[in-house]
């Protein structure tokens, strides 16, 4: 028998050689490859050639392919070996473990992790009823030496990895184990930390004897087993074990933390340890952690880390470079100390009874230690901590904390200012930023997000030292001001001497900007007027207003400080128009006086950032500034007359200031007479009969904007056609603003008092009228018609009419592509340059925003007019006429903010009176075209991804069409949402139910719950809204709602799936069951659910919801349609005994019932076979695992319960009641 053997083990060993040989050909690797596979798979002489493979003087590669065929084998044919050759194999594979390796130093870790890997299978498949004595066996192992210890380690950590934290185990397996080794944990935990013990002691011992190096370094690769194994286990085992004997392990651990070789282990072993929940009783011994020792191990750790966390590249040399484990240690000490606090946080103050440790100040010098180093990413880890600290209510008012408060207010100073990108060497962060980020634009994405919760932070902070919070704010905003502007190396590329966003006054501008932003909104919440700074405030908004810069991006910040300041303007009334002045001021900022060379993005930021000042002064503040209205309009007429070179939306800000402005005037006569003298350009522009003609007819509009004009050198014509389009982006700005702002007062009384009441509804409540009301159907005509123009731009013969200049002036815009593709946006420098545009984007820009605006005037309306909108004559056909015409031709990234800006809002705003004249006619035709075209979208969708499927190999896509089929895609997607979204907001509404009042009342198998959790349907009911009732009244609505949502299941986007299987379908379905639905159509609305879990029932969530909608249907309608059954019939695999026993249950009403936890389990079971795979799991061999005779339950006896004799509750709880 020897002799094949041997013979099949050469030609083995000649074939992983061949594949693991770099000069090998393809061809002959792919050979080899599969010679082994084949052999794996079918030959009967896997063990013994395995066992021979992995003999020690084989190489290392051939010993692990011997061991991998071991593997193998028990993985794929233990279910069929014979009960000896199991015992036989399992006492090779002990042999194995005994003496198969080298000593720990020399074998390499890949054998022993297979070698590991091997014990575990045969553990997951008989332990522990048919081997019981199996942790005595490991024990037994662990006395062999150093390497058996060490695998013995590593057995029990995956053991642990499999059972708990991956769980690839049957149900029943996994329970066996995971009890078992519950019942032993004292055991199991004492013998590690033993081990532990007993290592690290010898490890300390030899480490200091000369010529003892190599023993010691055994003992401490044990210890580090060891400590990763019981890593494995903290997170999950009885609390109990872990603060066992006054904490014993937390202090071994926090020992190990001085030394070098083992501290990184031992601080994720404390970091798993403390960061545990549970019962807050159980969790009180961590703050043993507080105590001195402990805190002073923890910061002496931190110190010497820090000190060898960074080295110099060479001697001589000035560069230096991070240190991995070091760095590495210390996060893991900030985290360890970040999860202290989070235990302080859940501890102090609740019912367990803690007090605030005495040294608390020593720990928060420790975490303010950790906020304050060079590192961004530490100082970003303690955040969470210093928030909780800020907001706690019985720590927040503790001395400490509230000095601490004062220091993290000063040490933010620093830490809100960007520094530390990795491509610089500008900051001491930079160097750490090099380890943790892989690119400047990483960084500035991280810092961005840092950014906002230091805000927070500070916040909080601030909430307690108000007073000091605003003299730091208040020190800092002067020395900026005082300070002379440092543009640092990084200049401006455009003007001499003018700073970059990376420029050092900048960074500090920027950064002490946020610090005030965030300090002035909290002082006026947390102190009494009386204890107000006012009079210092306005010191310090004088200042900022006396500051004159030149400098774009430092006038920024400078107007961000005028505005946090603006608050105490309310104070001092008579500052408002020293504020305007320098707002108005900055409008019409400029650098140079050269006309030709476009602004750049600094520039126009500027001018940006002061309209929205001045708009956000007039929202917040309108009685303040109301009384230099007159100072204000006249500012505004002149600034509009004068050559100040203002832009439409700068134009339109203002006038949607003076809008915000009139509504205080709470007089309807006098508000209207306002508009209409500032909207009579503009009303008498856009109703004129040039404009009408332009308008109603395509191709005028076409030529009136320039799209059909050949572009060369600056003709004359295409100036034209700028201010052309200049004028309609004026007029469709200026009634946004006026449609979105002019409104009554919200003051019933005054309301009244001022005219804007009317009358009243049947109900009881107001209505109002809005001063623009006139105006607005005075130009709804000409609007209607640009939408209808717009619409007709996209008919093939309007298409040709746009010159090749313009060809693609309909296609979507490259940053509107960044966007849907997830891209990362613009670089730094952006801010620099000349917003250059070519005149193809300056068209697209027109045409996309010109479309966005339309709808945002159209969608406003209802909610600014209200029945004066509703009540417009014929509004549901004027709008289908020109809304929804030529829809075909529109595409998709045009239709989704149609849907999303006006129809969605139509329906959110529309009073109940009007959904059957105005939203059935509009929604119920809408829905049945969008349910043809997404269909017809998704088809093609799913073709091509079938197709690429198949020739992946011979079809080589352009980059650029992959992009564009990526894009339609993406868009494809964002539509279907908005589209079902808007079903969603128009039929359904959600009721949260009230939970169960009594504990018993819940089925007591779903108090069974496996570890897993699922999200649980019952805690929120959908219903319909009054007008999903409305369109579910007629028939071709209610059909094409149910089909779009039914089909919809199968469109490849998880997101819809979930949120349509959880809270649409079975809504709108239920409306309908009790009618007369035809057995086609029942069998189609549950075969579409069955074919979205072909789809998409890989994914958790999905195939949760998708098998309650299943079941839902199946229980309610399998009564009524015996057709379903066929349906199930049809599903692969199906136990049809297992479905005979489910339909009896749920048809006679005599049968036994069962709890809804066991029946959802059983009807899932019924359905698997519908369930797809993810594509990585398609092709996977199919492990199976048997279960063992059960552990813990007896057989029921096969009696009458009644028969049995003690029934009392006290029988339950007698010593003679042994069921375990």
């Amino acid at each position: 028998m020897a002799d094949p053997v041997a013979a099949m083990c050469e030609q083995l060993i000649k074939a992983v050689m061949a594949m693991m040989d770099a000069e090998t050909s393809q061809e002959y690797r792919l050979e080899a490859l599969k010679f082994c596979e084949d052999f794996k798979e079918t030959s009967s002489l896997c063990v013994p050639c395995g066992l021979q493979l992995a003999g020690k003087a084989q190489p290392a590669v051939v010993r692990h392919f011997g061991l991998q065929i071991l593997e193998h084998v028990i993985k794929f044919r233990w279910n069929n070996m014979p009960q000896q050759e199991k015992v036989q194999l399992k006492e090779c594979a002990m042999q194995l473990l005994a003496n198969g390796t080298h000593s720990i130093l020399e074998e390499v870790s890949h054998i022993k992790d297979v070698l590991s890997r091997i014990t575990v299978e045969m553990i997951k498949r008989e332990w522990p009823q048919h081997w019981p004595d199996m942790l005595k066996e490991m024990e037994a192992l662990t006395s062999q030496g150093e390497a058996q210890t060490e695998l013995v380690m590593l057995i029990l950590l995956r053991l642990a990895e499999d059972v708990i934290t991956f769980q690839t185990l049957p149900t029943q397996r996994r329970r066996d184990i995971q009890q078992t080794l519950t019942q032993n944990m004292e055991s199991i935990f004492g013998f590690m930390m033993a081990i532990l013990q007993a290592n690290v002691k010898e490890y300390r011992k030899l480490k200091e004897l000369p010529g003892h190096e190599l023993q010691a370094r055994a003992h401490c690769r044990v210890a580090v087993a060891t400590l990763n194994t019981l890593a494995g286990y903290i997170d999950w085992v009885s609390l109990v074990h872990i603060t066992n004997g006054n904490c014993h392990l937390l202090e071994m651990l926090c020992l190990l933390l001085s030394e070098p070789e083992l501290q990184l282990e031992a601080a994720e072993c404390l970091l798993i340890a403390i960061s545990r929940k549970g019962k807050l009783e159980d969790r009180k011994p961590f703050m043993l952690l507080f105590d001195d020792v402990a805190i002073h191990y923890i910061l002496s750790a931190a110190q010497s880390a820090d000190g060898l966390a960074i080295c110099k590249n060479s001697p001589d040399s000035q560069t230096v470079e991070v240190v991995e484990r070091s760095y590495v240690f210390l996060k893991r000490l900030c985290q360890v100390l970040c999860a202290l606090g989070g235990q302080l946080c859940s501890l102090v103050g609740s019912d367990v009874e803690v007090e605030a440790p005495a040294n608390l100040s020593k720990y928060t010098e420790a975490l303010l230690a950790f906020t304050t180093h060079s590192s961004q990413f530490l100082k970003s880890s303690t955040l969470p901590t210093w928030g909780a600290l800020f907001r706690h209510e019985t720590l927040s008012k503790d001395a400490v904390v509230v000095e601490m408060a004062i220091k993290y207010l000063r040490a933010s100073m620093i830490n809100l200012v960007k520094t530390g990108f990795p491509s610089r060497d500008d900051s001491p962060s930079c160097v750490y930023s090099r380890v943790d980020f892989d690119s400047d634009e990483d960084f500035n994405a991280f810092f961005n997000s840092f950014r906002a919760q230091q805000g927070e932070v500070v916040r909080s902070a601030c909430r307690i030292v108000p007073l000091e919070a605003f003299h730091i704010a208040a020190e800092w905003l002067q020395y900026q001001i005082t300070s002379p502007i440092d543009t640092g190396d990084t200049t401006s590329k455009t003007a001499e001497g003018l700073c970059s966003l990376l420029s050092p006054s900048v960074v500090q501008w920027d950064a002490m900007t946020v610090f005030m932003e965030c300090m002035v909104a909290q002082i006026f919440k947390s102190l009494e007027e009386e204890k107000l700074p006012v009079d210092q405030g306005m010191e310090l908004l004088q200042a900022v207003l006396n500051y004159d810069t030149k400098d774009p991006l430092i006038l920024s910040c400078a107007l961000s400080n005028v505005s946090a300041l603006f608050p105490f303007v309310t104070r001092r009334p008579h500052f408002v128009q020293q504020v305007l002045f320098k707002l108005f001021k900055a409008v019409t900022f400029e650098i140079s006086q050269d006309n030709k060379v476009p602004r750049t993005r600094a520039v126009k930021n500027v001018r940006r950032h002061a309209c929205s000042s001045i708009i956000k002064s007039c929202r917040d503040c309108p009685h303040v500034i109301l009384p230099c209205f007159e100072m204000f309009y006249n500012q505004v007429k002149k600034m509009f007359s004068s050559e100040a070179g203002l832009t439409h939306l700068e134009k339109c800000s203002l006038m949607e200031a003076l809008v915000l402005l009139s509504n205080q005037f709470k007089d309807f006569a006098k508000q209207k007479a306002f508009l209409d003298e500032l909207m009579a350009s503009v009303v008498a522009e856009w109703t004129s009969e040039e404009m009408r003609h332009v308008l109603w007819d395509p191709a005028v509009f076409l030529s009136f904007v320039g799209a059909d004009q050949v572009v060369t050198d600056q003709s004359q014509d295409s100036n034209t056609a700028g201010l052309n389009r200049g004028r309609i982006s004026f007029c469709i700005y200026s009634m946004m603003g006026v449609v979105k702002k002019a409104r009554w007062p919200a003051d019933l009384e005054e309301a009244k008092a001022g005219g804007f009441v009317v009358g009243y509804t049947p109900t009881g409540a107001p209505i109002y009228r809005n001063p623009c009301t006139a105006q607005f159907l005075a130009l709804l005509p000409n609007l209607l018609a640009l939408i209808r123009t717009h619409n007709s731009l996209f008919l093939p013969e309007n298409m040709a009419r746009l010159s090749e200049t313009y060809s693609r002036a309909h296609e979507v815009m490259d940053a509107e592509k960044a966007v849907v593709l997830g891209l990362s946006q613009h670089p730094l420098d952006i801010y620099d340059s000349p917003v250059y545009r070519t005149d193809l984007e300056r068209m697209q820009g027109f045409f996309c925003t010109l479309y966005d605006n339309c709808f945002h005037i159209l969608g406003n309306a209802g909610l600014s007019l209200q029945q004066d909108f509703y009540t417009i004559e014929r509004l549901a056909e004027e709008i289908a006429g020109s809304v929804f015409v030529s829809l075909d031709h529109v595409p998709d990234h045009r239709l989704r903010p149609m849907i999303r800006v006006f129809v969605k809002q139509l329906v959110l705003s529309c009073p109940q009176e009007y959904d059957d004249s105005i939203l059935r006619p509009l929604l119920g035709p809408l829905f049945t075209y969008m349910l043809q075209r997404l269909n017809s979208k998704w088809q093609v969708i799913n073709q091509r991804t079938s197709i690429n499927g198949e020739d992946e190999e011979e079809v080589v896509c352009q980059d650029s069409q992959v992009t564009q089929e990526m894009l339609e895609e993406q868009i494809v997607r964002k539509l279907t949402r908005e589209v079902l979204d808007l079903l969603s907001v128009a039929c359904i509404s959600k009721k949260v139910a009230e939970p169960a009042a009594n504990k018993e009342d819940v089925d007591e198998d779903d108090m069974m719950m496996d570890s897993v959790q699922t999200p649980s349907p019952a805690h929120a009911t959908e219903e319909l809204t009054e007008l999903g009732k409305c369109l579910m009244k007629h028939e071709n609505i209610y059909m094409s709602l149910l089909t779009l949502s039914f089909t919809s299941l199968s469109w490849k986007d998880t997101t819809n799936c979930h949120r349509t299987a959880s809270s649409i379908c079975w809504t709108l379905l239920q409306q309908v069951v009790g009618g007369s639905l035809l057995p086609e159509a029942v069998t189609w609305f549950y075969t579409s659910v069955l074919r979205g879990l072909q789809v998409h029932g890989q994914h958790e969530v999905c195939n949760f919801a998708l098998c309650q909608l299943a079941m839902v249907i199946y229980d309610n309608l399998r009564p009524r349609y015996t057709e379903l059954r066929s349906v199930m019939m049809q599903i692969p695999n199906i136990n049809v005994e297992a479905l005979d026993q489910y339909d009896h249950r749920l048809m006679d009403p005599n049968a036994q019932k069962v709890g809804h936890k066991k029946r959802k389990d059983q009807f899932k079971k019924l359905i698997a076979g519908t369930v797809g795979k993810a594509l990585c799991q398609q092709f996977r061999k199919e492990v199976h695992i048997r279960n063992l005779p059960s552990l813990f339950k007896k057989p029921k006896p096969d009696k009458d319960v009644t028969e049995s004799e003690a029934l009392g509750l006290e029988a339950l709880f007698s010593p003679e009641n042994n069921t375990l």
